[in-house]
């Protein structure tokens, strides 16, 4: 009854986990549509969803290799679907470097070395030991997941912005991480859970990073101070360039009205002289 009873709860939270997951899946949305608007990818990373996809690749192959894991091959599916949405996205409105790189990544990754573990599991591990090399491979590359954010992580600290870290996205991350920690701890599989102890944390680090550099971090604009204390005046004919400072200018002003002040009351004596002059009798 208690095996029962246990293997009722995990169906539970492995139901709660596939809608959770479900929604990881779609926190990008926002980012992607700012993507659409734009018609740009800006400073956006294609690599956290590029191994997203390949971790979920591994994830249904283990799943089919372990049987009777249903929901580990549902969400993965679905996550196999929006990822490679994400990614065709990125590719048609990346630059062409960027592009290129994703498309190297692509081959090197999600074929090259997909293909690779799926042939040397099939071949080399036999019985019980197939599903031990696979778990590992798994959880390792799970690992990779959610530490694919770091490049993120390392923007958001150069550039002091938040705008392609979504903080959806870190929060429901980091309660995707906490169901399926149980889900793994309930079915007793180690491949699932201990994964998961890192997708928490990294998901912690990522939510705190998005408060201290959206409410508590402030961007500083400083204005060169050249630009409004030197004049500067370029002599084509002569070839040179003149440098004059704001002070000098405001000394050579006053200078000019104040020659412009002695040369007026002389023209005013001389027009009266002159006035003089040839007035009649």
């Amino acid at each position: 009854m208690a095996g029962h009873h246990s293997l009722d709860w995990a169906f539970i939270i492995g139901v709660l986990g596939n809608v959770i997951s479900f929604l990881v899946y779609l926190a990008p949305v926002p980012t992607f549509y700012k993507v659409y608007r734009k018609r740009s990818t800006g400073g956006f990373q294609s690599v956290p969803y590029l191994v997203a996809l390949f971790s979920a690749m591994l994830w249904i192959f283990y799943a089919f290799v372990k049987t009777n894991s249903v929901l580990l091959v549902t969400i993965n599916l679905i996550g196999c679907a929006i990822e490679t949405i994400y990614i065709v996205m990125y590719l048609a409105y990346a630059p062409r470097p960027a592009r290129i790189f994703t498309a190297k990544i692509i081959l090197l990754l999600n074929v090259g070395l997909f293909s690779l573990i799926l042939l040397s599991t099939l071949l080399l591990p036999k019985g019980s030991n197939r599903l031990k090399v696979l778990g590992w491979i798994c959880m390792c590359f799970s690992a990779s997941v959610f530490a694919a954010p770091l490049s993120i992580i390392r923007q958001v600290i150069r550039t002091r912005s938040v705008e392609y870290m979504p903080f959806m996205l870190s929060f429901f991350l980091t309660i995707s991480a906490v169901v399926w920690f149980f889900y793994g701890l309930l079915t007793k599989d180690p491949y699932v859970m201990f994964p998961n102890v890192l997708g928490f944390t990294f998901g912690v680090v990522q939510m705190v990073l998005y408060v201290i550099y959206k409410y508590m971090v402030r961007k500083v604009v400083v204005e060169p101070a050249v630009a409004k204390d030197v004049l500067v005046i370029n002599l084509e004919k002569a070839g040179v360039e003149l440098q004059v400072t704001a002070e000098e200018i405001g000394d050579g002003e006053r200078e000019l009205k104040a020659n412009e002040g002695t040369n007026g009351g002389k023209k005013g004596k001389m027009g009266e002289e002159e006035g003089l002059e040839i007035s009649p009798a």
